[in-house]
């Protein structure tokens, strides 16, 4: 007798349909391309407190891209600590920062694993760097403190073609938004830094048209552009003028400095950008 208190799956095996890529047409991007000034972020959504059980905790989203397929990003974080060490730990006279990042399964165009890969290490590897430059380590002994960051949704063309290689540019938007969501987690937790640390990210791009020259964007999104030829992303403190962190990547000939200089002055830029709402946030949160 069947059971009519549930939906059956068919009496057989069956296959998914699987469809093949064009391979003989060329890939074309779709959509408009960018439609800010060369100098401008994106805005963004700055918000701490998010999570109760949390020391701190802070949420950022950042302004939709122009085109439909291409959603903002969307990061969470949160601080636990400082707490103290396990007795099995050695001593340190400074606090031992340990920094996370993991993108959510759904949060890409290619669905991510449990486990952190590569390119997630790489992400905390930069983050922990970059905010140990902020913070005054030597105020807890023997303590350690956990920056756990999820990165809900990232700023990818789903649309796109996997072979487009978009990702690698993705994550230096990434790295800013960790950078900048974690001094705001930082600061609602209490934990004394001797700045604001935001992250800001500037590329060498090349758009459509055979007249086209490359350019330098700040905020880059790689769907509104033709070809990104270079990037670098810098984590910079502006009351004390130092940069903490700086990851460039790219295609670039070592002969011109000229060309590196005017891309990190234009990711500091972007840095100072993003300082003023976190500031801004920080300042709202407090009065």
């Amino acid at each position: 007798m069947a059971d009519r208190r549930r939906i059956n799956g068919p009496p057989g095996s069956t296959m998914p349909p699987v469809f093949e890529d064009d391979a003989g047409q060329p890939e074309v991007k779709s959509g408009k391309g960018r439609d800010r000034a060369p100098t401008a972020i994106r805005k963004m959504f700055l918000k701490t407190g998010v999570t109760p059980s949390a020391s701190g905790s802070a949420y950022l989203e950042f302004e939709k891209s122009n085109k439909s397929d291409v959603s903002g990003l969307k990061l969470s974080c949160t601080v636990h600590g400082p707490r103290s060490l396990p007795r099995s730990s050695p001593f340190s006279p400074h606090i031992v920062l340990s920094a996370h990042v993991k993108y959510a399964p759904f949060a890409t165009k290619q669905r991510r694993g449990y486990l952190r890969d590569p390119s997630e290490r790489d992400l905390g590897t930069h983050l922990e760097t970059a905010l140990r430059g902020a913070i005054i380590a030597d105020r807890w002994p023997k303590s350690g403190v956990d920056i756990i960051i999820s990165i809900i949704e990232g700023d990818q063309d789903r649309e796109a073609s996997k072979s487009q290689g978009d990702e690698t540019w993705d994550m230096m938007n990434a790295l800013s938004g960790c950078i900048t969501v974690a001094s705001a987690a930082l600061a609602d937790a209490g934990i004394d830094c001797v700045d604001t640390v935001a992250g800001g990210v500037a590329a060498l791009v090349q758009d459509a048209g055979d007249d086209s020259t490359p350019r330098i964007v700040v905020d880059p999104i790689p769907s509104e552009h033709e070809k990104v030829l270079g990037a670098c992303c810098i984590a910079y403190l502006p009351t004390r003028d130092e940069v903490t962190n700086l990851w460039f990547k790219g295609d670039l000939p070592a002969s011109d400095a000229g060309l590196y200089t005017q891309l990190v002055e234009n990711g500091i830029q972007a840095s100072r950008n993003a300082n003023r709402v976190l500031v801004e946030c920080l300042g709202e949160t407090t009065s």
